[in-house]
């Protein structure tokens, strides 16, 4: 039995329920992270005695999911783009919006599916974008494909801006500081093409860059579709 399907205990002494301790979990998370969030401190952010908690939640894994499931609520749109392509990149940068919000996603993103009502309707949504534009099996790997990109592109946005409050430093301020050893080492020829992305590339910034890549992805997907015979 789920978490979902699992009745709720009586709110009583404290007015208590999941949707109180989940909006308490995912803010103690959106302060210090994941490793912030413990159904001790859960507890005493609801001046809850923690074996109340067990009542509706058995173990803190529970607590991530129902979390998860919480933020897939701002993922999925009021409506639904028509096209296929506009529904993909909408839920693709809606969920890069969530973790710009709540920084733990991206720890949690990936691996076994969400079972929660807010995390089914978002597979809903990207499965009927392509429904009837290919077999089920083409749909479902041009769903992991785009899922996987956005989940590595969230990760490494994420890991940057932790990098930046962990040392202080803006990415531009760690370019500078990091200039000269780089001009150094790619100065011996050994790397020859990176030099050519050092001097040459274009720097531009992570949204920019996650919404090209998207596009790529796409392009790559729309190639695979064929609609299947009438």
């Amino acid at each position: 039995m789920t978490v979902w399907d699992r009745p709720e205990p009586p709110p009583r002494p404290v007015p208590l329920d999941r949707e109180r301790i989940v909006a308490a979990a995912v803010a103690l998370a959106d302060e210090g992270g994941l490793e912030a969030v413990s159904l001790r401190k859960v507890a005493a952010r609801l001046n809850a005695g923690p074996m109340r908690l067990y009542g509706y939640i058995s173990t803190k894994q529970e607590l991530f999911d129902l979390m998860v499931d919480e933020v897939h609520a701002e993922i999925l749109p009021e409506e639904q783009p028509g096209d296929w392509r506009e529904a993909l990149r909408v839920l693709a940068h809606r969920t890069r919006q969530a973790a710009l919000r709540h920084a733990w996603l991206a720890d949690l993103l990936g691996g076994r599916p969400t079972l929660g009502p807010n995390g089914l309707a978002v597979t809903e949504a990207k499965l009927a974008a392509l429904d009837g534009l290919a077999d089920i099996d083409t749909v479902m790997r041009a769903v992991e494909t785009v899922s996987a990109y956005c989940t590595g592109a969230i990760r490494r946005e994420i890991a940057n801006l932790r990098a930046e409050r962990a040392t202080g430093l803006s990415k531009r301020e760690w370019q500078r500081a990091s200039g000269p050893h780089v001009m150094r080492v790619l100065a011996t020829g050994r790397f020859p093409a990176l030099a050519k992305a050092v001097h040459d590339g274009t720097d531009v910034d992570a949204e920019a860059s996650f919404a090209t890549g998207l596009d790529w992805v796409l392009d790559a997907v729309a190639a695979r579709l064929t609609r299947p015979p009438a």
